[in-house]
């Protein structure tokens, strides 16, 4: 099902949005909104792929064809290393377990971080096929119904060919690292309006009372926050693209609290005001839910906010 609406949305174009940074994000974050509250889990895909594609823009990596779909598997674990050694120029090889990779069995393309061995464990960027035969999405592990279908699991890289986008480093020390942590922040804040839709049609039917009401405007008042940190984020990104004030850090981190709070009051007053009736009766609204539970677990939660404070402490 998700890969049938993520394939859908990239025949049709609509995943082709304004990069980062472009004077036109304030469109491209509305347009990651708007997939979100059609499919949680899809959406995420989808901002794997348009994240991939301001990535390999950004770092002069080979644009993509229209036809492929990437994805962009950077998440680290200590207990799994995936290791890339130089073959000749960009071109590497890939041995070992990449953890968290989100469209395993359907993306047809990756950027994917790997240690490199002859650079004492510096981390570069690599642009793999997945269709590569050194590429093997392993068994899923995956039991919550919630971001099923969005086939995150374990791969196994075995002399898989790679190409190294831009230099060591580069993925996490560019500005548009933190421009992309938004745009993860406007598919949750997507997936929070779509979750709290059955509070805001109880709310205009007669059998509204008033707790329903206070869930209503605590919601609506933190999506409205939501709304206006995605804009205020925008025009800053577009008019300091290249991060010159050093606040692109601060800003994302900003943003991805103030709509973690939005989707933490859709979540629990949408379930508080309605009780467990849409959760047992209406199945898409339950895997709303279940899907956007496990998305918003991408934030690190106090760790996130500890970093924030840290950020603002530093600043006086």
């Amino acid at each position: 099902m998700t890969a049938g609406v993520v394939q859908h949305w990239l025949d049709s174009g609509r995943l082709e949005l304004p990069l980062p940074a472009s004077g036109l994000t304030a469109e491209r974050w509305q347009r990651l909104v708007q997939l979100a509250q059609e499919d949680i889990s899809a959406a995420r895909i989808a901002e794997y792929h348009v994240d991939a594609v301001a990535i390999l823009n950004e770092l002069g990596g080979k644009p993509p064809d229209a036809s492929q779909l990437w994805g962009v598997w950077a998440a680290e674990d200590p207990d799994t290393v995936l290791t890339a050694s130089r073959v000749v120029g960009d071109a590497y090889t890939l041995n070992g377990v990449k953890v968290w990779c989100s469209g395993a069995g359907f993306c047809t393309h990756a950027l994917v971080t790997a240690n490199i061995d002859d650079k004492r464990g510096e981390r570069g960027l690599f642009a793999v096929t997945v269709t590569d035969p050194g590429i093997r999405p392993l068994p899923t592990t995956w039991w919550n119904p919630g971001m099923a279908g969005s086939d995150t699991r374990s791969v196994q890289f075995t002399n898989a060919h790679a190409v190294l986008v831009g230099e060591p480093g580069d993925y996490v020390n560019r500005p548009g690292f933190w421009h992309g942590a938004i745009g993860v922040a406007a598919c949750w804040l997507g997936g929070a309006k779509r979750v709290a839709d059955p509070l805001y049609r109880c709310a205009s039917s007669e059998s509204a009372d008033a707790y329903a009401l206070a869930h209503l405007g605590a919601v609506d008042a933190a999506l409205a926050a939501g709304e206006a940190m995605l804009a205020v984020a925008a025009s800053k990104i577009d008019a300091d693209p290249f991060d010159r004030t050093d606040t692109a850090q601060l800003l994302a981190r900003r943003v991805r609290a103030v709509v973690e709070h939005a989707v933490d009051e859709a979540i629990t007053r949408t379930g508080r005001a309605l009780g467990p009736g849409p959760l047992t009766e209406d199945g898409r609204h339950a895997q709303r839910v279940a899907d956007l539970t496990i998305y918003i677990r991408q934030s690190h939660a106090e760790r996130d906010l500890a970093e924030l404070g840290r950020l603002v402490g530093e600043r006086g």
